[in-house]
């Protein structure tokens, strides 16, 4: 009769810690936005790829993996860490580790986030690649300094110029393969620039109530619908003519032009759509097409350089 009374009681209580160790992977993946970091990382690799021909080292290759995912991890983490406030306003992050008072002391968080950023430095430094460790610097300093405590909370040029802190991964990722300044490198480092405004913008349009609610002068709080939707377009056809220019190096072609051509066309028309339908859904659909297009970039350039 104990047997059967204990079986039970174990069964709930494995279940208890099953579902808790869940929630903490979930909440480390939210609190260092490791889905971003992932995006950044593989922006990186792009850069290196293009900067080493796809013959880049597994110890470079290493080095840029580890230091670029502690780095952009520790700059999420301190923007959560500084806007946990504004993020408690806004429905879309209402849930995130910090701002719904899952973590009890905040400044453990920020610790080992900054730990992070001055590990990936120094490491970078340690090992002779000055470049690396100045792009991951600046990446880190653009993303904190410049676009969430400067820039974000005071103009709609926000992400404009914070979009240099992507710029940065790709740069970084080239100079982790020697050769941070190559032509191909800078204009993917360019692409990203571009590109990020299009990406925030569509979804602030999504999430418009919640950046209103939040007192943030994403655009699309400022300025009307219709003239977010052309902003939008207008980054997205300047993208397009980017991504298209990367075909003339070296590495690339056709072999990267054909398939990023006809998936220029759909991102474009998109974009074009929102002007017509300028509603939260289409905005939204424009942030998931934004993310697909980029992704296939990134895609084409490591089949093209490996091939």
């Amino acid at each position: 009769m104990n047997s059967h009374e204990v079986a039970p009681t174990a069964t709930k209580s494995r279940r208890k810690d099953t579902l808790s160790v869940k929630d903490t992977l979930r909440s480390i993946v939210v609190l260092f936005k490791l889905r971003v970091v992932v995006l950044l990382v593989l922006s990186s690799l792009g850069g290196a790829l293009l900067a080493s021909g796809g013959t880049i080292s597994s110890a470079n290759l290493g080095l840029l993996l580890f230091t670029g995912v502690l780095s952009s991890a520790g700059a999420s983490a301190i923007n959560q860490y500084l806007e946990r406030s504004s993020d408690a306003l806004m429905r879309r992050t209402l849930n995130r580790p910090l701002a719904n008072g899952l973590v009890s002391k905040p400044e453990i968080v920020l610790g080992i986030a900054i730990s992070f950023i001055l590990l990936s430095v120094g490491l970078a430094y340690y090992v002779g690649n000055v470049a690396l460790a100045i792009f991951l610097a600046m990446g880190a300093s653009i993303y904190i300094g410049i676009y969430t405590v400067w820039l974000k909370p005071r103009t709609l040029l926000n992400i404009v110029i914070g979009g240099a802190a992507g710029s940065c991964a790709v740069l970084s990722g080239s100079a982790a393969a020697g050769n941070w300044a190559e032509p191909g490198a800078l204009t993917l480092a360019l692409l990203i620039f571009i590109w990020t405004p299009t990406h925030f913008w569509s979804l602030a349009m999504a999430f418009r109530d919640d950046y209103t609610r939040a007192g943030v002068p994403m655009l699309p709080t400022v300025v009307s619908d219709q003239a977010t939707a052309w902003w939008i377009a207008l980054h997205t056809g300047a993208t397009a003519v980017v991504a298209l220019l990367l075909a003339v190096h070296p590495q690339l072609g056709m072999l990267y032009f054909m398939p990023i051509a006809i998936a220029t066309l759909w991102a474009l028309s998109h974009s074009i759509r929102l002007i017509t339908h300028s509603d939260q859904k289409q905005a939204f659909r424009v942030f998931k097409v934004s993310n697909l297009y980029l992704g296939l970039v990134l895609v084409f350039i490591y089949i093209s350089t490996l091939v």
